[in-house]
């Protein structure tokens, strides 16, 4: 290929990200939210400490499934919790100033109604594979929800999730490894990748229960470490709070002039930046999560879904809101980085010589995480497709590139996955809006249900 050609390739598909990532996506996730928040009446919103005490009472597992309503959980945010809660937080903050971290809480807000959406329709519709283990998520529930028509559909989205997971689930996740090391340590990429290659690897040989298991144990311990160091910080810069604050709400509905290395930001770009940094993070919409929600010991599609729900509470409300307050709190949201790189030096300057190596371990530990979670998704997917014989094949590419990503420049190969990315959010977010009358049924039922129950006399 000529470097015309690879640069008209390149172009072609910049251009088709623009659309992809576009205001009409951008709106047709937020108006999803909304629209599903509403129609629950706020429930996911008014139902966060029931969330907690079904998510604290599924630690055992209790019904149909194959792993815990708590691991299910776990599995979900070991694939959410990754690159976006540190480097894509920055990135927001970074290109649309403070106001974009206000943006990110309300599609968090609105995103944890999807979220619940998800989970409750992966319940609904799932179904046993040959092996015998429950499969479900947005191509379950398009084929046995909406019928025989909407295969197509179905398969759309299963081809656009197996293709993406290599860049938001693999060749990013290991290459931020990869330069934080490197950065961080002074290892090589090759070595980081290498390493990442083997411990994934021996991770996916156990399927969904061992990735569940090690996500199960690895994911809580480090987001608790990791939130913990960042209330350390907020402490330290407690009486700075109040002025962070006012500059994320105040710069949400007005631009903010350049200042330092800050190069400035308009209303349009705290949106577009906010919502965009948000959706990576959390997924809400993407239809990643339900694929491990589906797997869940659960015998009630609604509780499950009141797990679910937590995850985009979690991972956007608590954890990005602490990375984004540190980062405006102490300034360095002006001093021109961006990425993890911004992150490191918000969390250095309170804790020098400390903060830089939280923010690289805690990177690496939760992008580890991330390739395990979305290495299932993309299983999943292909089985959908070519079944449960394609996986091996699979696992196998998936653990190959990992190295890959971690020692190239994969700008290319990272630009169609986030493409494919929105793609495949497009036949998920049709499906909820069809299948929305399913989910305001099932929990209007679980309510009414819960309301007998306590009415009844022993």
């Amino acid at each position: 290929m000529t470097p015309e050609q690879e640069f008209s390739i390149v172009a072609l598909i910049k251009t088709v990200n623009g659309w992809a990532w576009g205001p009409p996506m951008l709106l047709l996730i937020a108006m999803t939210g909304l629209f599903l928040t509403i129609g629950l009446k706020a429930f996911p919103l008014r139902n966060i400490g029931r969330g907690f005490r079904n998510l604290w009472q599924g630690r055992s597992g209790e019904g149909k499934g194959d792993i815990s309503g708590f691991n299910a959980l776990m599995t979900s945010l070991s694939a959410t919790i990754g690159t976006g809660n540190i480097a894509g937080v920055a990135t927001a903050i970074a290109a649309g100033g403070p106001g974009a971290l206000f943006w990110m809480w309300l599609i968090a807000l609105v995103g944890m109604a999807t979220k619940f959406a998800e989970a409750v329709l992966a319940v609904q519709y799932r179904e046993k594979n040959d092996e015998g283990n429950y499969v479900g998520g947005p191509m379950y529930y398009i084929r046995n929800g909406l019928g025989a028509k909407f295969k197509w559909l179905a398969a759309a989205f299963a081809f656009f999730g197996m293709i993406a997971g290599f860049g938001i689930g693999n060749g990013v996740q290991s290459n931020s490894v990869a330069d934080a090391m490197h950065s961080g340590f002074g290892v090589p990429e090759w070595a980081t990748g290498a390493v990442l290659m083997v411990l994934v690897a021996l991770v996916l040989l156990g399927g969904i229960r061992r990735i569940a298991e090690v996500a199960g144990k690895l994911v809580p311990f480090m987001a608790i470490a990791y939130v913990l160091a960042g209330l350390v910080l907020l402490v330290i810069y407690a009486d700075r709070i109040p002025d962070a604050i006012s500059l994320i709400v105040t710069h949400a509905f007005t631009p903010i002039s350049a200042a330092g290395g800050f190069a400035g930001a308009t209303v349009w770009a705290a949106i577009r930046f906010g919502v965009a940094r948000g959706v990576f993070s959390n997924e809400a919409g993407l239809g990643s999560a339900p694929i491990a929600h589906a797997a869940a010991q659960t015998n009630s599609p609604v509780q499950q879904g009141s797990i679910a729900m937590l995850g985009t509470f979690i991972d956007t409300l608590i954890i990005c809101t602490i990375t984004g307050l540190v980062i405006v709190a102490s300034g360095a949201w002006q001093s021109g980085d961006s990425g993890a790189n911004l992150t490191a030096a918000a969390f250095n300057s309170g804790l020098p010589d400390i903060g830089q190596y939280i923010v690289t371990i805690g990177l690496a530990v939760f992008a580890f995480t991330t390739i395990m979670g979305w290495s299932f998704y993309g299983e999943k997917c292909t089985e959908y497709l070519f079944g449960a014989k394609s996986v091996p094949v699979y696992r196998v590419i998936w653990i190959i590139a990992i190295p890959i990503g971690a020692t190239r420049e994969l700008d290319l190969a990272w630009l169609v996955a986030d493409t494919l990315n929105a793609l495949m959010a497009l036949p998920n977010l049709i499906a909820l809006l069809l299948l929305s009358p399913v989910v305001f049924r099932l929990t209007r039922e679980f309510l009414q249900q819960q309301e007998t129950n306590k009415t009844s006399p022993k």
